[in-house]
C-alpha cells in the first residue's frame, strides 16, 4: 500500500494534494503569489501542439485565469501528475535554475513488469534519440548523461510498485532506463509489451471474463504519475513538499494487484 510521507521538520510546508479548484481540465493543488502547481490529467498537454495548436493544453488554460505564465517543466502528454508553472519572469528564472541545478527532487510513481534484482537502485546510462525513429528514446554511451533513482514500494507475484526519483531530465527517461533494465512499465506503448494493462494479466488463469461483454483495460497509457516535488523555495525560501493524488486509474491497477498478484 502506498503510504502518505511524514514531515520530519517543523519548517517544511506539506501542501497536500487537495484541489483548490477543478474546472474545465484545471486542477491547481497549490498557488502562491510567486507559482501554481498542477495536478495534470493523462492526456492533457503542457504546452500547444505544434500542429494543433488549437488541442486542450494546460498553459492555455493557465493563461486564461492568470496575467501571466512561464512553463518551468514539462511531462509527456500520457503522464499525469505535478506541474509547476511560474507566474513572473523572475520566478520562473529562479525555479528554471533549480532545475537545471538538479536543487529540485522529482518523483514518480509506476509499476513495472517483474521484479528488480535491488530494493533500491541508481541507474546512470546515458541516452540519446533513436536514429530513424523521432518519437523513440534509446540507451546510447554518446547521449546525454542521465540518472534514475529508484526504490520498490511494494512487490507482487509478477509485477512491482516503485518510487522512482529522476536526477536528469530527459525525455522518455524513466521509461527508457526501466526498460534497459529488465522491468519496463507495466503499460507502455514505446517501450513495453503491452499498450495497456488488462485485469486478465494481473488475475492470470484466475481471470473469468463474462461472455459477449467487452473487456476493458484497468490503464490504457504509460502507467507513470509525477507524484511529488520538493525543493527549498528560492523566495519564501520555506522547504516544500508538494503532492499529486494518485489517478483512479493508477489506483485501479494498485488495487488490482492486492487483490491478485500477492506473491506465495
Amino acid at each position: 500500500m502506498v503510504k502518505s510521507h511524514s514531515i520530519s521538520s517543523q519548517n517544511v510546508v506539506l501542501l497536500h494534494p487537495k484541489s483548490i479548484g477543478v474546472k474545465k481540465g484545471l486542477d491547481i493543488i497549490f498557488e502562491d503569489d510567486h507559482i501554481v502547481v498542477v495536478n495534470k490529467y493523462a492526456g492533457m498537454l503542457t504546452i500547444p501542439d505544434r500542429y494543433s495548436p488549437d488541442k486542450a493544453n494546460l498553459h492555455q488554460l493557465l493563461s486564461k485565469k492568470f496575467e501571466e505564465i512561464f512553463v518551468v517543466h514539462r511531462l509527456d502528454k500520457e503522464t499525469s501528475g505535478i506541474l509547476l508553472f511560474a507566474k513572473s519572469a523572475s520566478a520562473h528564472k529562479q525555479f528554471s535554475s533549480l532545475f537545471s541545478e538538479r536543487q529540485i527532487k522529482k518523483f514518480y510513481l509506476t509499476v513495472v513488469d517483474g521484479q528488480p534484482y535491488e530494493d533500491t537502485a541508481t541507474i546512470d546510462k546515458p541516452i540519446a534519440p533513436t536514429p530513424n525513429h523521432k518519437d523513440r528514446m534509446r540507451i546510447d554511451k554518446r547521449g546525454k548523461e542521465s540518472i534514475t533513482k529508484y526504490q520498490v514500494l511494494q512487490r507482487f507475484k509478477d509485477f512491482s510498485l516503485l518510487e522512482v526519483e529522476i536526477l536528469t531530465g530527459r525525455t522518455h527517461q524513466i521509461r527508457v532506463h526501466l526498460e534497459s533494465e529488465g522491468i519496463p512499465l507495466a503499460a507502455d506503448p514505446l517501450y513495453s509489451r503491452r499498450q495497456a494493462l488488462f485485469a486478465a494479466d494481473i488475475k492470470g488463469r484466475k481471470f473469468k471474463g463474462k461472455a459477449n461483454k467487452e473487456i476493458r483495460p484497468l490503464i490504457s497509457r504509460s502507467i507513470l504519475h509525477a507524484w511529488r516535488l520538493e525543493f527549498e523555495h528560492p523566495i519564501t525560501k520555506e522547504n516544500v513538499k508538494v503532492e499529486a493524488s494518485i489517478p483512479k486509474d493508477i489506483r485501479a491497477v494498485i488495487s488490482q494487484l492486492e487483490k491478485w498478484n500477492l506473491p506465495n
